[in-house]
């Protein structure tokens, strides 16, 4: 979990300021005693190099030398340590310094020298050594210190994303990629052959081969481009709920930007250019506006991906909490884990495995990634396309943490068959409602989709959104939500 992980940094970055301190003060004792020279310590070597060792005695130029480069290395050494600069390279001449130590004088080995330190074969300088080999396998940014706040400066400065900056309006979209997004709306001719070579090599989600198949003459991918919007014209912070302990913004950003899946009804090339726009850096940037929007809550899928950009964002103060959409295979967990493992706050089972082990009438493989979920003190939840879902789990007395359903009134056939079913469901339904695919793939705006969505049951909305739309989605759930809402379901989150 993320503050499992958030322990192991700052444990090894402890560990790494004390080794370096130990450095540090050892390499000061040396150049601040006129009297200090290692020649005492060279002349009981006994085992492997020692005529090497002894030839540096009989040469006092030799010896100066060596004793020079002895103290400052390790006064070099422990700063880079202590201050958490050049790490790996520190790590490694530090180790290898000890393993000379550790040679010229071994634990085994008959001695003149205090013997207060040797424990046989083991001596401090081997551990110290041992110490230092595994900091160094860790990647250079890993650890606190001044190489990482260096790293998160330069990207702030490249990126310039972060949105706390109070004297730089924070413009959502620069030209380049502004251009490409306007330039999708102009290529429905490619359309159709993409389809089919993207369809080939499996870039096709399940949801738009069927949004493919059942084209409508409609197309939700006609972009709204309208004003950019920059933080300072944020109306106010996005309301919030509460599942469980869990606070959870009412919008919650859904998982598009990493998937790639763009849902954009006939236009189905939309998602590989979706995926060429959301780069690692594109998504973070976009999970700052979210949070200083007070969009603090995502819906991503659980893989590789997600960890890794979900890591790094939070390795930069990032406080976004993550609902894992997850993929259990009956009863193996492996992938809820993942979830566990890696910060999530919550877990669901995803609605295409939900639609079809109910479909299967195997309402076990919902069960039991439910109460595994619980097990690791996470909220669980399932998703669901179909109504079958819900009705099964509350007859099989299944009782999530809270659903999540596809709800809108466009009357689509594929993303929402029965809007009347869920919100007459729900209404006798105490268990929170996290409703998705609330804008019909892009046939409802998004004023019209929220409110119908919290009018019509939920507590909860998942959206996707590209950077340039975050602030304008967050000012219409403000208005919304703090607007005249004709709600007859309670708010059970």
């Amino acid at each position: 979990m993320k503050q499992d992980n958030e322990i192991k940094i700052w444990s090894f970055t402890i560990l790494r300021i004390i080794i370096g301190w130990h450095f540090l003060y050892e390499g000061l004792v040396k150049i601040f005693n006129p009297n200090w020279t290692s020649a005492f310590y060279l002349r009981e070597s006994k085992w492997l190099f020692s005529g090497f060792f002894q030839w540096i005695i009989s040469n006092s130029t030799v010896l100066h030398v060596a004793d020079f480069l002895n103290a400052w290395g390790l006064v070099i050494i422990g700063l880079f340590l202590f201050l958490g600069i050049f790490t790996r390279i520190a790590s490694i001449t530090g180790a290898t310094v000890l393993l000379i130590y550790y040679v010229a004088n071994p634990p085994f080995a008959y001695s003149s020298l205090p013997s207060f330190h040797n424990f046989f074969i083991i001596n401090y300088n081997i551990i110290e050594a041992a110490v230092l080999i595994t900091l160094a396998t860790f990647p250079q940014d890993y650890l606190y210190g001044i190489h990482r706040w260096y790293k998160k400066y330069q990207e702030e400065q490249k990126e310039k994303t972060f949105p706390s900056q109070e004297n730089r309006k924070v413009l959502v979209g620069d030209a380049s990629r502004r251009e490409l997004i306007k330039n999708l709306a102009v290529l429905p001719l490619f359309g159709a052959a993409f389809f089919g070579m993207a369809k080939k090599r499996g870039w096709i989600s399940f949801e738009e081969e069927n949004l493919a198949s059942r084209a409508d003459g409609f197309s939700g991918a006609s972009l709204y481009l309208g004003q950019e919007y920059s933080i300072h014209e944020l109306k106010g912070k996005v309301p919030a709920g509460r599942i469980k302990d869990i606070d959870i913004s009412r919008i919650i950003i859904g998982g598009n930007l990493i998937s790639g899946f763009a849902h954009s009804r006939d236009l189905i090339y939309v998602s590989s250019w979706l995926k060429k726009y959301f780069t690692d850096e594109k998504v973070i940037e976009t999970l700052w506006l979210c949070q200083a929007a007070g969009i603090d809550t995502v819906i991503f899928r659980c893989d590789e991906d997600t960890v890794r950009i979900l890591n790094k964002f939070w390795s930069r103060g990032g406080k976004v909490k993550w609902l894992a959409q997850t993929y259990p295979k009956e009863l193996d967990m492996t992938n809820i884990k993942l979830a566990v493992d890696n910060g999530a706050v919550g877990a669901l089972v995803q609605g295409g495995i939900a639609d079809r082990v109910i479909a299967d009438n195997k309402p076990e493989y919902i069960h039991e990634p439910i109460e595994y979920i619980r097990s690791q003190g996470l909220i669980a939840g399932t998703a669901a396309h179909s109504m079958t879902v819900p009705f099964a789990c509350m007859e099989n007395g299944i009782r999530p943490d809270f659903f999540m359903q596809t709800y809108h009134r466009f009357r689509d056939r594929y993303t929402c068959e029965e809007p009347e079913k869920v919100e007459n469901f729900f209404k006798s339904c105490d268990i929170p409602l996290i409703a998705f695919k609330i804008l019909a793939a892009g046939a409802i705006r998004p004023h019209d989709g929220f409110r119908q969505a919290f009018e019509g049951g939920a507590d909860f909305a998942c959206v996707g959104m590209f950077d340039f739309q975050v602030i304008e989605n967050a000012n219409i759930a403000y208005e919304v939500l703090n607007g005249d809402l004709k709600r007859d379901r309670p708010w059970y989150a």
